[in-house]
């Protein structure tokens, strides 16, 4: 008899916490004989291969100790792979888990396990329907129960106390934004888990309050949408009691506070903005200057928008800690009718879509927005005005002038920089721009919007946050220097040099410095384990690759501990066509696996690679003073 059903899902041991895997501590106490741990280092041991390039074929991995298994998420199949890990050096493909049984064409986005019980976020069909919750078997894979959840749930989590399973439900618009389905975290109740019964932590009561959320820096900008339907749920993270739960609002830039008892959404957090003018704080913006040359911007912030994050505690309080990937709202991008025709008047439907994302040297070129007709300017900017223009007071430092962009927009210094053209203007009291003519004067009657700030997609980090949402800890420019650096070495051998290959993209080879102008390195997945008392973070870099591991014991001060990057092809442009020589690029979900648990009794990290499509597996090997 199944453990989770013999006892009841409320007694079982601490859980596996979050679609990336697990962060508890079942480290055996060390003796006083034992050498502390000072810190850890990865080892490769072996991976498991789709042999699917560039089709999502590995992503979220999640372990069950009972089986010695692996439950990963591939998108390619819509389904999950189930790896047997009796030798973790050789994963092997057991069988597939699929989701046909709940209805024709549904899609597994996520998973978490938990003693023998798997837990599958389930996409509808039309991903703006209502998705799935379902359970199955670690064992058999025979399905045990499912409920409907909010609309494209994208990712699922156990509380540790075994009673509740959450998915947030990121309710994503259809690619003409002409359905905009309410986000919402559903909070299913498993103390029988052959009747869940679902709770729902939605929005609603925030409707009404656009405006001072706004004001207080939640990104509330979706065509006509409420609150409730532009928040978009991406990530949960549970505290230790199963009692709240923090969810990323990605795109909003923002948390959502959740009460998990009563299924509540108590508060939202802004997460605010990241000052790139500030010394540790520089970013590499220009993918075109053939040089790595990280530095700071006046009138350039970034914003956070985590993805993954994890809770843990330190000193008897939680943290956050968050991976700041960044995203930009694209909705209809692939849509003619959006973007309109060059030479026909700018005529692009503003109801085929809405795509945020835009260059700088675009933005504020001279000869204003129409240039870009049928090509990539965004109706709905197009609507503000005839052009952009930059305020010289803080942008003079680059040339910018009255009605000039000076050198900003040169390729090398802003020109390449994609931010979103939704903020940073210049508005009046009632939150309507302020005009200006083209020479750069306040007029009513002008038609150009003036910036005073550019926002970036990103902080190019990761950071710590306390419950209340406020900032800790941020790893600044870190992550880019470091990989800019003579002690970055790629390679399972460490014998590559990263900054050969600095900001590479993840999908083609001789990609130097590609990535800087849009989000860099691009921390995404992320995972947390304790070894000796010690909690150590896991960050998975999407873009450039491989795996940076802190420890962050003291959230005020992490210590940068080891990197290691399996990627092992750099140079052939068609990565496919060496596939199985290539390495490891992509990192998506991440879990670690404690020794008590792991199949060789040593300390193991499995990383879904959503790009070569592979799960590879690292030592987690303890280093003792």
């Amino acid at each position: 008899m199944k453990l989770w059903l013999a006892l009841g899902a409320g007694t079982l041991a601490a859980a596996m916490l979050a679609g990336c895997g697990g962060d508890s501590d079942n480290d055996p106490v060390p003796s006083t004989d034992t050498p502390a741990v000072s810190g850890v280092q990865l080892n490769f041991m072996g991976r498991y291969s789709t042999g699917q390039f560039d089709e999502s074929a590995a992503e979220i991995p999640a372990y069950d100790a009972g089986t010695q298994r692996l439950f990963v998420v591939n998108a390619q199949k819509g389904a999950l792979d189930v790896l047997g890990m009796d030798d973790p050096a050789n994963p092997a493909l057991v069988d597939t888990l699929t989701t046909s049984d709940i209805a024709v064409g549904t899609e597994v986005n996520s998973v978490a396990v938990r003693d023998g019980l798997v837990a599958v976020a389930v996409q509808a069909p039309l991903k703006t329907d209502a998705g799935y919750l379902a359970l199955y078997d670690a064992e058999t894979l025979e399905q045990i129960s499912f409920v409907t959840v909010g609309a494209l749930p994208d990712m699922v989590a156990f509380t540790a106390d075994g009673q509740y399973v959450l998915t947030a439900n990121e309710g994503e618009p259809s690619d003409d934004y002409s359905v905009d389905p309410e986000g919402s975290v559903s909070v299913v109740d498993i103390s029988d888990p052959r009747n869940p019964v679902v709770a729902t932590a939605d929005f609603t009561a925030f409707n009404g309050q656009e405006d001072d959320l706004r004001d207080q820096g939640v990104r509330i900008f979706g065509p006509g949408a409420s609150t409730a339907q532009d928040l978009e749920p991406e990530y949960i993270a549970l505290d230790a009691d199963g009692a709240t739960a923090w969810v990323v609002l990605q795109e909003n830039n923002a948390l959502a506070k959740v009460d998990i008892a009563s299924a509540t959404v108590t508060d939202i957090l802004p997460l605010g903005e990241k000052d790139i003018s500030q010394d540790g704080n520089g970013i590499d913006a220009s993918d075109d200057d053939d040089m790595i040359n990280i530095r700071t911007f006046d009138g350039v912030v970034s914003l956070y928008m985590p993805d993954a994050m994890h809770a843990y505690s330190a000193g008897g309080d939680t943290y956050l800690v968050t991976a700041n990937e960044g995203d930009a709202r694209a909705w209809g991008e692939d849509n003619d009718a959006y973007w309109g025709t060059e030479g026909a008047g700018c005529a692009g439907d503003a109801s085929q879509g809405f795509v945020e994302e835009f260059r700088v040297k675009h933005l504020v070129h001279a000869d204003g927005f129409d240039r870009r007709c049928g090509d990539d300017l965004p109706p709905q900017l197009r609507a503000l005005g005839a052009g952009g223009l930059l305020n010289p007071t803080t942008f003079g430092y680059c040339g910018a002038v009255d009605g000039d962009p000076g050198d900003c927009r040169e390729d090398d210094v802003l020109g390449r920089l994609n931010i979103t053209w939704t903020e940073g203007y210049r508005t009046d009291n009632n939150g309507d721009p302020v005009m200006f003519t083209a020479a750069g004067v306040e007029d009513p009657a002008g038609d150009r919007i003036m910036y005073d700030t550019l926002y970036a997609y990103g902080a190019r980090s990761f950071s710590i946050w306390d419950a209340q949402g406020d900032l800790v800890w941020d790893s600044g420019d870190a992550i880019e220097q470091f990989l800019a650096s003579d002690d970055c070495m790629a390679g399972a051998q460490r014998n590559i040099a990263c900054a050969d290959y600095f900001n590479s993209g993840h999908d083609e080879g001789s990609d130097f410095d590609s990535r800087s102008d849009a989000k860099g390195p691009e921390p995404e997945g992320l995972t947390i384990g304790t070894l000796g008392g010690k909690t150590f973070l896991f960050l998975g870099l999407e873009r450039m690759g491989g795996i940076l591991v802190y420890d962050i014991t003291d959230p005020t001060a992490p210590v940068m501990q080891d990197y290691l990057n399996t990627r092992e092809d750099w140079v052939t442009e068609d990565t496919e066509s060496v596939l199985a020589s290539a390495g490891d690029l992509g990192p998506e979900g991440l879990v670690f696996i404690p020794a008590s648990d792991s199949p060789n009794g040593k300390a193991l990290l499995v990383v879904g690679y959503e790009v070569s499509g592979t799960t590879a597996v690292y030592e987690v090997e303890a280093l003792r003073d």
